[in-house]
């Protein structure tokens, strides 16, 4: 029998970053709740990686940091997700394990993450001091929506659509066409 009163303790962060140092796995951890973290499909990890190559050839020789997929981001206390694609640029924190204040955080969106990147996980991101932008990369066609902080704080929206875009990056300050987020790929409109 099932004892329902009785409260379950939750994971705490060191017990999370202990289990996910030892897991095969990865996880994300959410206020003292794991989730599995979702399976990348080739054609997400191809646009992840067409991402991550331009932004780390952009970034060579300067002082921002390229990471795709395998390092965790604290974006809060108690929030550690897997972001596709993250840059950093300020000091190096103190952690191996996880980066705490990226300037651009990526998501490669697909039909079972786009509700979760796009409300969730935006609302975290954004609350990061450090961060500038935010991206969220459609896996299906070629549309890249940015949300970027300017000067002040304030928070704006962009889309970019189709083979003319071209996705306006602030860390490293660079520029990337879609067709190069998209290269190799078939059946992209």
């Amino acid at each position: 029998m099932v004892d329902y009163a009785t409260p379950h303790k939750l994971p705490s962060v060191e017990e999370y970053l202990e289990l996910e140092e030892a897991s095969a796995f990865r996880h994300e951890y959410v206020g003292g709740i794991i989730y599995d973290h979702a399976r990348a499909t080739k054609r997400h990890n191809r646009i992840t990686l067409n991402i991550a190559s331009r932004l780390l050839a952009a970034s060579r020789g300067g002082p921002c940091r390229v990471y795709s997929s395998d390092v965790k981001l604290r974006a809060a206390e108690d929030l550690f997700y897997y972001p596709d694609v993250m840059v950093a640029c300020g000091p190096e924190g103190e952690s191996p394990l996880y980066e705490d204040s990226p300037c651009l955080v990526v998501e490669v969106v697909s039909p079972s993450t786009a509700s979760i990147d796009r409300r969730e996980k935006m609302l975290a991101y954004k609350s990061i001091p450090s961060l500038r932008a935010y991206l969220v990369v459609d896996q299906r066609m070629m549309r890249v929506e940015r949300h970027w902080r300017d000067d002040t704080g304030r928070w704006w929206y962009a889309e970019s659509v189709g083979r003319n875009g071209v996705v306006p990056v602030p860390c490293p300050e660079t520029e990337i066409p879609l067709p190069r987020i998209y290269e190799g790929l078939r059946d992209t409109s």
